[in-house]
């Protein structure tokens, strides 16, 4: 297993396990399916291993911008 998968530190960075979920589903479709290069040097790394690597080092993140979805803010003092 990945060992930064074994920490949730990178849930954290990226807001919740569904948001690295699909960042990684999507990272792993550019580089299989749409042959995009990696960010990154291989070193002998799986396709998983070298996205979550990606992940780690800030080389990718995660775009909501074209969901339409806007941020609501909740005051918790009300």
């Amino acid at each position: 297993m990945i060992e930064a998968l074994k920490s949730d530190d990178i849930v954290n960075k990226l807001g919740g396990r569904f948001k690295l979920t699909a960042l990684v589903q999507r990272r792993l479709r550019e580089l299989i399916v749409d042959g995009a290069r990696p960010l990154i040097e291989r070193d002998g790394r799986t396709d998983l291993e070298l996205v979550i690597e990606e992940i780690l080092q800030g080389k990718i993140t995660p775009d909501f911008s074209n969901t339409g979805y806007t941020f609501k803010r909740v005051d918790i003092d009300s």
